[in-house]
């Protein structure tokens, strides 16, 4: 079994590939919560919904959100009577959201996904990192934001001073899954918000030890290759770079996969990690992320 955290829609990528070159059953995908919240009376856990979305073939793989030939009916109508959404959900997007909102009444969020993944033919494990309400602050030069404020209404565009997180407890199974997988692979996501709360569960960062822990680094250069990573790291003094991601995993992490644009890092990135592989990390067709998945397995002993 190969355990992989995901979070926001690189790691997504990476699963497209994955999902082609290794039994999907054989993978369990741990999936970020900080950010799920209520929206038009709805629960949006949108990390979870890309999961499903990638693992069902369902995703929208122009935006890495909703659901591929989506309409927005709702969405529309609902503007036109005066209750604009901050998202734009499409309608087949909201069934799963409405769906998933009645589920967790009954059963919570774990069930809720599991049920969800086996409606829609997924043979993979989803589990949401945390059945627990989370929550994210991110401050902010025009002041403390909510994490979908910042992203969408500012566009990420404040400057970051500082990042807020609450407190969760794991879902049930996780460290088990963490301890009992050959393998764990840390996806290219955003390395604050997506992969830092997973990480920042009790008893996580222990079970990582105890297992072989392959990382790509989602920062090319001195940016990340989609969204505000790069802005995040800054605020928390991390050093934007795929040595900054090598030093933020160092405790735990085995191999470290940066892209071919960082070869000249690769020195410094191996004083930290033991096993540095340069490659192409940039996903933009099915041909390099099965290519970059092939390499990731083949490196697991």
């Amino acid at each position: 079994m190969i355990s992989v955290l995901s979070g926001g829609t690189g790691t997504p990528k990476l699963l497209q590939g994955l999902k082609e070159v290794v039994d999907p059953s054989d993978l369990t995908i741990i999936v970020n919560t900080l950010e799920n919240d209520y929206f038009s009376g709805v629960y949006v856990s949108a990390d979870i919904d890309t999961v499903l979305y990638t693992m069902s073939d369902m995703i929208n793989d122009e935006l890495w959100y909703g659901v591929k030939n989506d309409t927005f009916i709702t969405h529309d109508r609902l503007e036109e009577i005066g209750c604009p959404e901050l998202l734009r959900i499409g309608d087949i997007d909201r069934a799963t959201k409405i769906q998933k909102t009645q589920l967790m009444e009954k059963y919570g969020l774990k069930k809720a996904c599991e049920i969800q993944a086996r409606n829609m033919g997924i043979a993979s494990n989803i589990i949401p990192m945390s059945e627990e309400d989370s929550d994210i602050k991110i401050v902010t030069d025009i002041g403390e934001l909510e994490f979908h404020d910042f992203l969408i209404k500012h566009q990420s565009n404040p400057e970051v001073l500082d990042l807020k997180f609450s407190n969760v407890n794991p879902a049930e199974g996780i460290i088990q899954s963490i301890k009992n997988s050959q393998a764990v692979i840390i996806g290219p996501s955003n390395p604050i918000t997506s992969i830092s709360p997973i990480l920042s569960l009790e008893g996580v960062r222990n079970a990582l030890k105890e297992t072989f822990v392959i990382a790509v680094s989602p920062i090319i250069g001195s940016d990340s290759v989609s969204g505000p990573a790069s802005k995040f790291m800054k605020a928390l003094d991390i050093e934007v770079s795929s040595v900054g991601i090598a030093s933020l995993y160092k405790d735990f992490l085995d191999v470290i996969v940066i892209d071919d644009k960082d070869e000249d890092k690769k020195v410094e990135a191996n004083q930290i990690i033991n096993k540095v592989i340069v490659t192409n990390t940039i996903m933009n067709n099915l041909d390099a992320k099965k290519n970059l998945a092939e390499i990731i397995i083949d490196c697991i002993p």
